[in-house]
């Protein structure tokens, strides 16, 4: 028998597994030969996606060089768009802002515990988040928070609102339709209006309410004058003689509904305010920087409790469909939606409705754009209260209207839509525990390609959550735009999307000599409160918030201006820095604000360092040791930070481990601090090895799923509660043995030489970035004023001839 097997060696009959292992492979077709991959490396292939591109493109050759040179094209140039990127990165940070007080977030508890249901988990993920950019960051927020239509986005932005409102600043926010702000206005009202019980002044400024009429006259007073807390409204806040007496925060609802000239305006009005952006499908240009970081992300895909996809029914127009879809919701005691893409076309339908239910016992009212003002919003408030059976509309009904009892939706003329409208207008039916039904009913001869497209798009994803995925399809199909107000669909093209953006985050990695993410803050969770900068969450629990004694700066808003500055410091220079001016204008410190500082410093370090939880871990035998968990820290970041402390060696006390999954043998690895490290040795075993033969580093995705988990280290009470072997990890041995009070200055020693190599990293990398940025700015000023010149010269030597 075992003769028998080795004679089959090296044959097409070759069954043995060791001899001939089978694999699996993807084939793919290229113009002149067939390659087989193996599914280990199938991360390195990536879609080809480009649909602006004004030529289909051709099946590339194995042999020749064409795809090496179309790479190494996009290849210069993703270095030149890493530098604007990388200067954006700094000059966004160069923007400040006094932060808000987290002593006020008792208050913003509270007023989410008003909230009739259960957050989702993303719901949370994006409280936290929003939480940090506005409690815990110097830079104004510019956050998208993308979630499915009914995911709770709404939920979002009321508690951002509060939260702005209840420190006592001014807050806006921007709907696209008067629908949708009236929806909006009746929610605040209801949440935090005056009968709520929390008793702000909340305000309307909607079309018709100009500068010029008392009402908007009056209003516009009032704002300015600080008395109305928070405002809704339409594009009438754009308007140039709005003027905020202290504005914090504007929400825009719905931003893909704005134009560029609308932007522009945005831009002005919201220089140095905090942005809150909701959408469900984000225009290609707007993803496109949230997928290359330039724009702060967050993702609402869990669905509310008991919540049922629509089904999308995709056909062309009949009037049999449309009679058996509605004759099946009425006969459920429900309502529909019919929508037409044109008002013209509403007498029309409204005719053929009438024509299919002779008996004159399904009522029908309209809802368009140029009825009377607030005579759409009167008609659809009729209609939600079960006075109609039919809602006979144009897209004014896209957004803000929420019916329970409304689970079907006819749509004629869908080829005529675009994505985005087609999935918020699905969106509009099965918002209630009922199953919703969507029916795309469409022409075939004024069907082309892209709308075809879209309409597959509709079929495909019809799951819940699929908003993302729904503005990807449409980033397919439409194509990347330019991002950054540079051009860049033509390389775009040359390679494919996915790709073009895999060797942009590339590029970017390159440039900056340090990327390891830093954190908003840090959980401190040593015992007797320790280190920690928390303010209590409730009654019971010890309030740590820095505060700065009344006695030391007496006025209030100088305070509290200066506990923001000091509780948010980026560095220990910076903290030193600010102490030292303090002490020029108040005097010397109050030995409790010193001890205070100590704790302050701490978290610097930690932030720098991305360093997100703080505890002691029981080893057995009564030894307690302080882990400090890292998500986003690296072997190369690590090699990088030791490299430039004092002898290249890590600072000693300080270990650090990474998880077995970042290693090639599976197993954690530990690097001792005080050693020299044999970094050769330590890329052998690491996945993070610099291989510039890869594409793409194979766990960039994983980097990117664990930042994630970051936000939701607040609400972590104990070590416990977290799997600390997946993560990498910095550790402090036998800190339980030191004594209360003498912690925090253990652990400022061990991380103070590291944070301070990050710290400085991170200043150059900036620095090179704008300036790169400033000298490519010229070089193009200069080949334009050439331009010019040549382009006059040659006008000159014709009137001449």
């Amino acid at each position: 028998e075992i003769q028998s097997v080795v004679s089959k060696f090296g044959t097409d009959d070759d069954n043995d597994p060791i001899s001939n292992p089978l694999s699996t492979l993807l084939e793919i077709a290229y113009n002149d030969a067939i390659v087989h991959v193996p599914v280990d490396r199938a991360y390195r292939l990536s879609r080809y996606r480009a649909g602006d591109a004004a030529i289909k493109p051709r099946l590339s050759r194995v042999k020749g060089e064409a795809w090496s040179k179309a790479k190494n094209k996009v290849e210069v140039n993703t270095l030149q768009m890493a530098q604007d990127v990388l200067a954006l990165y700094a000059t966004r940070e160069t923007l400040k802002r006094s932060p808000f007080d987290p002593s006020v977030e008792g208050k913003v508890k509270a007023f989410g515990e008003t909230f009739g249901y259960e957050p989702t988990p993303d719901q949370y993920k994006c409280f936290e988040a929003v939480e940090n950019d506005m409690v815990w960051r110097t830079r104004p927020m510019d956050r998208l928070v993308c979630g499915d239509v009914g995911f709770g986005k709404t939920e979002v932005a009321l508690r951002a609102l509060f939260r702005c409102v209840a420190n006592g600043r001014q807050a806006a926010l921007l709907a696209p339709t008067g629908v949708l702000a009236a929806q909006h206005t009746k929610n605040v009202l209801q949440r935090m209006g005056e009968e709520s019980g929390f008793d702000y002044n909340i305000a309307v400024l909607r079309g018709g309410m100009g500068k010029n009429t008392k009402a908007g006259r009056q209003l516009r007073e009032e704002i300015a004058s600080g008395k109305v807390d928070l405002v809704v409204g339409t594009h009438a806040l754009l308007s140039k003689g709005l003027q905020f007496k202290d504005l914090g925060l504007l929400v825009v609802d719905e931003e893909q509904r704005f134009g560029v000239k609308q932007k522009e305006r945005l831009k002005l009005i919201c220089n140095g305010v905090d942005v809150l952006t909701l959408t469900a499908t984000p225009i290609p240009r707007t993803l496109q920087m949230s997928l290359s970081g330039i724009r702060d992300t967050s993702t609402i895909r869990s669905p509310p409790p008991m919540r049922k996809p629509t089904l999308s029914i995709v056909q062309e127009y009949n009037e049999d469909v449309v009679k058996h879809a509605i004759e099946l919701e009425l006969q459920r005691g429900g309502q529909c939606y019919y929508v037409v893409p044109r008002i013209a076309q509403l007498d029309e339908a409204e005719a053929m409705i009438s024509k299919l239910f002779p008996d004159g016992d399904v009522r029908v009212i309209q809802a368009h754009g140029r009825m009377a003002r607030g005579a759409a919003e009167e008609n659809v408030a009729s209609f939600a209260e079960g006075n109609y059976d039919i809602l006979l509309a144009t897209t004014v009904i896209e957004n803000g209207v929420d019916i329970p009892s409304v689970n079907t939706i006819l749509i004629q003329n869908a080829q005529a839509f675009g994505m985005s409208t087609l999935y918020q207008l699905r969106g509009r039916v099965g918002r209630s525990s009922l199953q919703g039904f969507a029916y795309f009913l469409h022409k075939e001869e004024a069907i082309t390609e892209q709308s075809a497209m879209r309409l597959q798009a509709m079929a495909d994803l019809h799951e819940l959550g699929s908003g993302f995925d729904v503005a990807n399809r449409d980033l397919e199909i439409r194509g990347a735009g330019s991002l950054l107000g540079t051009e860049q669909s033509g390389m775009a093209a040359k390679v494919g999307f996915d790709l073009y953006m895999r060797m942009l985050k590339k590029s970017i990695r390159q440039l900056r000599g340090l990327d390891l993410p830093m954190v908003p803050r840090t959980n401190v969770l040593l015992p007797d409160g320790e280190g920690s900068i928390e303010v209590s969450a409730g009654p019971d629990d010890t309030d740590n918030a820095f505060k700065i004694p009344k006695s030391y700066i007496p006025d209030h808003e100088e305070r509290l201006k200066e506990e923001g500055a000091a509780r948010l410091a980026e560095s220990t220079t910076q903290l030193v820095d600010l102490t030292n001016l303090w002490k020029e204008t108040y005097g010397p410190l109050p030995s409790s604000l010193q001890s205070k500082l100590k704790t302050l410093h701490l978290h610097a370090c930690t932030r720098q360092l991305g360093i997100d939880l703080v505890g002691l871990d029981d080893m057995g035998d009564g030894q307690l040791d302080c882990v400090l968990r890292s998500p986003g820290l690296r072997l190369r970041h690590w090699a990088n930070i030791c490299k430039s402390l004092p002898r290249g060696v890590p600072t000693k006390g300080l270990d650090v481990v990474f998880p077995a999954r970042f290693s090639v043998t599976r197993e954690e690895f530990e690097i001792k601090g005080g050693k020299k490290i044999n970094l050769e040795a330590l890329a052998a075993r690491s996945n993070f090895g610099d291989d510039d033969d890869e594409e793409w580093d194979a766990l960039d995705q994983e980097e990117v799923e664990a930042m994630k988990e970051i936000s939701s280290a607040v609400n972590v009470k104990n070590l416990e509660e977290v799997d600390l072997e997946q993560y990498p990890r910095f550790v402090i041995k036998n800190l339980g043995a030191v004594k209360v009070g003498s912690r925090v200055d253990i652990l400022l020693k061990a991380l103070l030489p590291a944070s301070k190599v990050v710290y400085e990293n991170q200043q150059s990398d900036k620095e090179k970035a704008r300036v790169a940025a400033e000298l490519r700015e010229k070089r193009e000023m200069m080949k334009k004023v050439k331009k010019e010149n040549d382009a006059v010269a040659r006008r000159r030597l014709g009137s001449l001839d």
